[in-house]
């Protein structure tokens, strides 16, 4: 049931995604008079504005109010443990952001395994990088073998966290899903080839010719940025209209937008129906998000601080109904992981569903014990004393998409269709002629037969040499901290109850994985950071009034 009001949020969410787009309205330039395009007048220059966009979170978030966060407040002192490595306190801003509700399953790992699998048959390599470590579980003096076989893919555990994933594979798993979500939301409104469509059925009202057979696909699964770009050509019956195009231009598979025989293009980021990528947190996010203080704020008063996700000093729930009950999954003492028969505190020997316990101010499941969770952070025991004060994050590694027809504006595809990334060649905006040579050098390098050849790239990602902390540690000769080891938050099932304050921090390398870790998703918010207005004061300001052209004109 609880899986089924998971599905049914999602659900919403998308439907308000689905409704939030629209260049309709008749609305015109303020500072110019021309009114915006539609397919109700027509207007010189053919300048379209998503003049009712409205923002919702995809599928599965929930949205994060951003505020205020002291990182490491809630850290437990520890006795002979250096303040900055754990408890370091400093006052910085996070913005407001979606969280996953919960964290990623078995089942939505096989739904990823499951699409490689039917996308890319005869790739075996794909596939097996992709697979989980379910050796994870093995140890010498345990006999953990059935969770090995089992674990992953029986349906008993169909809905606990999925483990035995590196940082990598999180990373991977969160593009995938960014392209998933974004090809359901386009067409199932219709701007790509409905599903109905691809299934070889009908599509639209006095429009029963338009059948797969008749539909032209990409060879290549679709893929978010090579859309936005202009390379992936498929377009459905509502595929906004081209109102710039040229005469004999393509009126796409279903005749155009509404059966009209319009031109049409490509959706873009301005119609505001692309979703932001999925990604995995950052620290302060996590952190911000795990604690919840939303719930004890008031006109900026926090009337009571936490150690936990939940009020309290203790791990145990001290409502009526539920007093005395452990409210995480966690080891209570060595060799205690669920409790005595009968009375079982957490009522889970390893891991527990992902919708366990009861959620957070913010409505967030487990965000304490279970599986710990990967964040995007490269680890440094001083990020907060260096990083910036909003949205501090370490671990940029700017990047640019290579391009394969500079002078198109083309960017360059792997076999899978997946943009190929290289490291950025400036911090600034480049004239066209600066961006052009580059261009030209970058392949004139690339035939080159030295391997060592290569355009100078610009990094400033404060890690490597700019890292005073990595520079540090690698003159004194002995380091296990490096530019792959990543930060993982939370506790688990096999952690004492100091691991669940939020502030806590741990790493492990990229390329790693544990039975203890998992992860969930995040998603940049956009637009104004305050999520509700119900309730609270405002200044009375009058709404903006777009520029019409009266009848006189």
């Amino acid at each position: 049931m609880k899986k089924l009001l998971l599905y049914s949020f999602a659900c919403l969410s998308l439907v308000g995604l689905l409704s939030g787009c629209s260049s309709k309205g008749g609305n015109a330039s303020s500072k110019t008079g021309i009114p915006y395009a539609d397919r109700k007048s027509k207007t010189p220059g053919g300048f379209a504005v998503a003049t009712k966009y409205k923002r919702a979170p995809g599928p599965g978030l929930i949205p994060i109010e951003g505020g205020v966060l002291v990182v490491g407040g809630s850290a437990i002192e520890v006795a002979g443990v250096e303040p900055n490595i754990y408890n370091y306190k400093r006052q910085v801003t996070v913005p407001s952001f979606y969280m996953d509700e919960t964290e990623v399953s078995n089942t939505d790992w096989l739904e990823y395994l499951h699409w490689i699998r039917v996308s890319y048959p005869e790739d075996r390599e794909y596939y097996y990088n992709e697979l989980p470590d379910t050796l994870v579980w093995r140890s010498a003096l345990s006999y953990n073998e059935p969770y090995v076989d089992n674990y992953l893919r029986h349906p008993a555990y169909r809905d606990y966290p999925v483990v035995g994933v590196s940082w990598e594979q999180a990373s991977r798993y969160c593009e995938w899903r960014t392209s998933q979500a974004n090809e359901f939301i386009l067409r199932e409104k219709g701007i790509l080839t409905d599903y109905k469509t691809l299934a070889g059925g009908t599509s639209g009202k006095g429009n029963n010719s338009t059948t797969a057979a008749a539909t032209a696909r990409p060879d290549k699964p679709f893929n978010t940025d090579a859309y936005l770009n202009g390379q992936y050509d498929d377009k459905g019956k509502n595929a906004p209209v081209d109102y710039n195009a040229k005469a004999g231009a393509s009126v796409g598979a279903a005749g155009g937008r509404g059966g009209k025989g319009l031109p049409t293009r490509n959706a873009t980021l301005e119609d505001g129906v692309i979703m932001q990528p999925y990604r995995l947190p950052t620290e302060a996010e996590w952190e911000y998000a795990a604690l919840g203080l939303i719930g004890n704020t008031e006109y900026e008063n926090i009337n009571q601080n936490k150690i936990y996700p939940w009020n309290g000093l203790g791990v145990s729930s001290a409502k009526k109904k539920t007093r005395g009950m452990i409210q995480a999954n966690f080891k209570r003492a060595p060799g205690d992981y669920m409790g005595v028969a009968g009375s079982l505190n957490d009522k889970g020997d390893l891991t527990v569903p992902v919708i366990s316990y009861t959620a957070n101010d913010f409505g967030l499941y487990n965000m304490a014990g279970n599986v710990n969770e990967w964040v995007n952070d490269v680890y440094r025991t001083g990020t907060f004393t260096n990083a910036d004060a909003f949205n501090p994050y370490r671990g940029n590694q700017f990047q640019d998409k290579q391009l394969s027809d500079a002078a198109n504006g083309k960017i360059a595809l792997d076999k899978y269709g997946k943009p190929i990334k290289q490291n950025a060649y400036s911090g600034k905006k480049l004239s066209w002629a600066d961006k052009q040579a580059l261009a030209k050098r970058a392949d004139s390098i690339a035939k080159s037969p030295d391997p060592t050849a290569q355009v100078t790239s610009y990094q400033a990602d404060e890690r490597g040499y700019r890292d005073k902390q990595n520079k540090l540690l690698n003159d004194e000769g002995v380091t296990l901290v490096n530019d792959k080891s990543r930060v993982y938050k939370g506790g688990s099932w096999n952690d004492m109850a100091y691991w669940l304050n939020p502030a806590t921090r741990r790493f492990m390398q990229q390329d790693e994985s544990s039975a203890e870790v998992g992860f969930r998703c995040a998603m940049t918010m956009l637009g104004a950071p305050e999520i509700s207005t119900q309730g609270k004061r405002q200044f009375k300001n009058p709404p903006s009034k777009p520029f019409r052209v009266s009848k006189g004109r």
